[in-house]
């Protein structure tokens, strides 16, 4: 399913032979300490030492230093941005270039070409039924296993397709038990511990995960309560899952809590929260019972009966595949990853990505340290500090400069700029601009009092540029109540100013260096997909 070994040697090649043209990067690399680096570091002016060249070196200085002030993003923000020539790396503009901030979202670029990298632009995530015995006259003669390899997109409908699939392979009973193997992936409780319990940005990750690992919960009134039901719902089924629990509880806060009880999700809501009815996806702890569960009800419904539901500890050994389901390749998977900015995707193909690698990590901590050290070599720099691979950690550190060094030196060969989504450039109000002359292909990253913007930049006529955004106030972020974590007070506000700072260097960007026109990126359109059940976070 995959060519990850002759994509991983063509990769290495192309990597070193554009390490000569990462002079200007490499050149932040070995500056001095932060602490001595100029606020904003222009492009080198020409030697002629002209009085009128001088001024205007110092005017642009003065303006992208004024930008900064207008944001108003607060005493303790940091902002640290590079700007460079996308084919030969030449900065062109840096403020406080190796300035190591998260990176939030934007982890997700990074994750992609680590992916495409370890596992192949081909790769599929495939889930599979297997029997661990002989069929004598539709009879399984042991179980059924349903195995997952990591695939983050897996739905119900699938799920339903599979069990179709294992009806028409001939089985019609099943002796033993049907068990679940999710050990293809390290099993993670959760992304980011800090996070609050209920938000589906922030589900488990397994090898084996179902609907983004998220679980459908409804309620409305009834007479003096509320009815509630808990399922996996997709546009064909509803299959009701009882892996996940909900009691609503006469309370006004906390809205929600949870408790790991056994192979169990409790969660209770307090009933003053509630309203008339609603509906909301909560995080699933338990994905592979959770998807083992589903899988069940649709054998049920093809008329195959099975004994109960557990976890297989170990691969099946000599298993049969009776019938399997796969994702998308990996590259469209990328796409709708980055369009969406769905963490358990980044979290599932980085893992992967470490697996293939070799073995040795048994953690999302371990997984992201394998990606930042294949990250300093890939660039011939530093290395960052990660702590996973969807950027919802924000403990993960990264320089402006080291994204822009990976953007120029491992982007064009793994065909980044496509996978990235367009976005419009705005004005100081945040409507965008008619028939701006630049087309932007990037990544936005956003935590609370953090944002982050990174990719490629194409003037109409002009020369591409390459560009990472880096900014956070890391102690008002600190500073927020674990109560308000999911919406504190001003962050809104301040992602705005952030993302106006964002745009109107970009602006800049273009009208100061875009100017030379050579080959540069292919940024092809592509078609949206219509729709998509995660819309991240």
């Amino acid at each position: 399913m995959s060519d990850q070994g002759e994509n991983r040697e063509q990769g290495s090649r192309a990597v070193l032979g554009r390490r000569a043209l990462l002079g200007g990067l490499a050149g932040l690399s070995a500056a001095p300490a932060l602490a001595r680096a100029p606020d904003v570091s222009p492009r080198p002016a020409p030697r002629a030492a002209d009085a009128a060249g001088r001024a205007a070196e110092t005017l642009r200085a003065a303006e992208a230093r004024r930008l900064v002030q207008q944001a108003r993003l607060g005493a303790g923000a940091k902002v640290a941005y590079v700007v460079a020539d996308a084919r030969t790396g030449e900065v062109l503009e840096a403020r406080a270039p190796l300035l190591p901030l998260p990176p939030a979202s934007v982890m997700k670029a990074v994750t992609a070409l680590y992916a495409l990298d370890a596992l192949g632009h081909g790769h599929r995530f495939a889930t599979r039924a297997l029997a661990t015995g002989p069929v004598e006259g539709g009879r399984l003669e042991g179980d059924l296993v349903l195995a997952g390899s990591g695939d983050p997109t897996l739905q119900t409908n699938a799920l339903a397709d599979l069990a179709e699939r294992v009806k028409a392979a001939g089985i019609v009973e099943v002796a033993g038990e049907l068990k679940v193997w999710d050990g293809a992936l390290p099993r993670i409780d959760r992304i980011d511990a800090g996070q609050p319990d209920h938000v589906g940005y922030n589900p488990a990750v397994s090898g084996l995960n179902l609907n983004f690992n998220r679980v459908h919960f409804e309620w409305r009134r009834s007479g003096g309560g509320w009815d509630v039901s808990m399922d996996a719902r997709s546009d064909r089924y509803r299959p009701a899952v009882t892996v996940s629990r909900m009691q609503v509880v006469s309370r006004a806060a906390p809205v929600y809590t949870y408790a790991d009880i056994g192979d169990v999700d409790e969660w209770t809501v307090a009933a003053g929260a509630l309203g008339g009815g609603g509906s909301r996806w909560l995080p699933v702890r338990e994905p592979a019972l959770y998807a083992g569960e589903v899988f069940a009800t649709f054998l049920r419904a093809q008329g195959i009966a099975t004994g109960g539901l557990s976890r297989a500890a170990a691969p099946p050994a000599r298993a049969r595949a009776l019938a399997q389901v796969e994702s998308a390749g990996l590259r469209p998977l990328l796409s709708d990853m980055l369009d969406y900015s769905t963490n358990i995707t980044a979290e599932s193909v980085g893992l992967a990505a470490s697996a293939a690698l070799g073995p040795g990590v048994d953690t999302l901590a371990a997984s992201a340290g394998r990606m930042a050290d294949w990250f300093a070599d890939g660039i011939g720099g530093r290395r960052p500090d990660f702590v996973d691979h969807s950027g919802l950690g924000d403990r993960s550190r990264l320089a402006p400069s080291d994204m822009v060094r990976a953007l120029v030196a491992l982007g064009p060969e793994a065909g980044l700029a496509d996978l990235l989504e367009e976005i419009p450039v705005r004005g100081e109000d945040y409507r965008v601009i008619p028939d701006h002359p630049a087309r932007v292909r990037a990544k936005t990253g956003t935590l609370n009092f953090v944002s982050g913007l990174s990719g490629y930049v194409r003037p109409l006529g002009g020369r591409d540029l390459a560009f990472a955004v880096f900014a956070a106030d890391l102690p008002r972020r600190a500073a927020i109540p674990r109560a308000q974590r999911d919406r504190p007070d001003g962050a809104a506000g301040w992602a705005r100013r952030a993302r106006v700072l964002q745009h109107r260097l970009i602006d800049r960007w273009t009208t100061l260096y875009g100017e030379v026109p050579p080959e540069g990126l292919r940024l092809r359109p592509r078609p949206r997909p219509a729709s998509l059940a995660c819309t991240g976070c």
